[in-house]
């Protein structure tokens, strides 16, 4: 894998950002990238960049914004006011899956974990992805729970 650059999301990044997200099955039934950009996303980046707890991130390589994550940080009462590191909105750009760049970004997202004192990272996965499944599980995760949403 090339060099990589992770870093804190602008919004100049915001265009690449949706390009990744619509860029499986799911994806391109839930993502509109139409021009000009949707304001909702310009008004949701600037609600999860004002947010000390919310880190919007991507992953640079040869100036390409070649993936993508999101993490939220949650305070909680359980296990003896744990801190928890969520993480949500994984894509990796189709030319660099398989190279290593998913393994890196985790890497990194985890350390931001750590260095917040989170003491377990959680993410979500959907039951259509069991490539992604198996990603998580090759990195440590396990399934633990089950998850439910409803949608509004």
């Amino acid at each position: 894998m090339a060099d990589v650059t992770f870093r804190r999301a602008t919004e100049a990044d915001i265009p690449a950002i949706i390009a990744l997200l619509a860029d499986d099955i799911l994806g391109q039934r839930r993502e509109d990238l139409g021009t000009p950009l949707n304001q909702k996303y310009i008004d949701a980046f600037s609600a999860i960049d004002a947010d000390p707890n919310q880190l919007l991130a991507v992953a640079i390589v040869e100036d390409d914004v070649a993936g993508t994550l999101q993490l939220t940080f949650i305070p909680g009462l359980t296990r003896t006011g744990a801190w928890r590191g969520q993480i949500e909105g994984v894509r990796i750009a189709a030319q660099y899956r398989g190279a290593g760049l998913g393994q890196q970004m985790f890497a990194w997202a985890i350390e931001q974990c750590r260095a917040r004192g989170c003491y377990l990272v959680q993410l979500t996965t959907d039951k259509e992805r069991p490539d992604a499944h198996r990603f998580y599980e090759s990195l440590g995760f396990v399934s633990s729970h089950i998850g439910y949403k409803l949608a509004l």
